[in-house]
């Protein structure tokens, strides 16, 4: 897998970029196709994010990932 930069994450966000991405826990998900992502924002939350300290507030476990492609993993 491909190692991006948090900025390059930022970039797939629905926004700046066709591709809507999160990271969680190192990983990054391509998120794009999901209805709940439209427009990279699920909720209260925004693509283009690392989402690992957020999950604790979802309604949903970290399996949620699992339906997602994973692309790459976030470096620093």
């Amino acid at each position: 897998m491909k190692a991006y930069t948090k900025q390059q994450l930022a970039l797939r966000n629905g926004q700046d970029k066709p591709e809507i991405w999160v990271a969680f826990k190192g990983t990054i998900y391509d998120v794009s196709a999901s209805r709940l992502w439209k427009n990279g924002k699920h909720y209260e939350h925004w693509a283009g994010q690392d989402l690992t300290n957020e999950l604790k507030d979802a309604p949903h476990t970290e399996k949620v990932f699992q339906k997602f492609e994973s692309i790459g993993f976030l470096i620093d």
